[in-house]
């Protein structure tokens, strides 16, 4: 260990649903720049991953079970031992839907539905930054929660419960900002629009059309911009939505 590292403790930071897409992305771009990086997603930690701590660092956790996920903080907090927690990445999101993979409206959408979406997509951030609060205001740490660009419109492929999640996701955004800030902790969002992940739908090439860069943007340009949220050239930016969409919502 070189004495600048011992200087400056290694930072730590949670990423929920790490193991595909824009969460695989984050964890590279923040491993990259010597962060302890600790993933919590439903899977068991995949061994094609690329980061040498993955194992040892993973929690598998439901948060759609909210007993579970109290679990999960406790863990949290028995692996950091004390220290401080730099950021917390609410990225863990799910989009039900219908027969052959059909988009589900706000009619289609059965109220057991509503409730799992809501519990993974919106109470567990909020149950999650509240659990490590402590953990978060010893360091200044931040919060990034992910929501949508369906958030904010209504979407071809994102189905009506995801969607509300996320734009109740952005409203949280807000207060949390409001009222963690005082403790010295920033909470800010993204809003990605489509990115070249695995979970793209069919047809995707049309709304491509109608992006001005005419591309989809890559996982690791929103890994990027959740780094930038989560280190010191962001240290005035609380309360931020920032959108990632190469300007598909103008």
């Amino acid at each position: 260990m070189t004495s600048s590292s011992s200087q400056h403790p290694q930072r730590a930071m949670i990423l929920t649903g790490a193991s595909r897409g824009i969460g695989h992305a984050t964890v590279k771009r923040f491993s990259a720049a010597g962060w302890r990086v600790i993933t919590c997603s439903r899977h068991a930690f995949p061994e094609e991953c690329p980061w040498e701590a993955g194992p040892e660092d993973h929690i598998q956790v439901d948060l759609a079970d909210p007993a579970n996920t109290e679990e999960a903080i406790q863990e949290i907090k028995r692996r950091l031992d004390g220290s401080g927690l730099h950021a917390l990445v609410n990225n863990a999101a799910i989009s039900p839907k219908g027969k052959s993979g059909t988009r589900l409206s706000s009619i289609e959408t059965g109220l057991s539905d509503w409730q799992w979406v809501f519990q993974v997509n919106f109470f567990a951030p909020i149950m999650l930054a509240r659990g490590l609060i402590q953990e978060l205001e010893q360091v200044k740490g931040s919060v990034v929660n992910v929501t949508s660009i369906a958030g904010a419109r209504v979407h071809p492929f994102a189905g009506a419960a995801y969607a509300t999640s996320k734009a109740a996701l952005a409203a949280l955004t807000r207060e949390m900002a409001s009222d963690f800030a005082p403790r010295g902790i920033r909470v800010n969002a993204i809003a990605p629009g489509e990115i070249d992940t695995s979970i793209l739908s069919p047809g995707t090439e049309k709304i491509v059309a109608q992006i001005p860069m005419r591309r989809l943007g890559t996982p690791d340009e929103v890994a990027k911009t959740i780094y930038f949220l989560c280190t010191d050239q962001s240290s005035y930016v609380n309360g931020a939505e920032i959108a990632i969409n190469g300007g598909q919502h103008v």
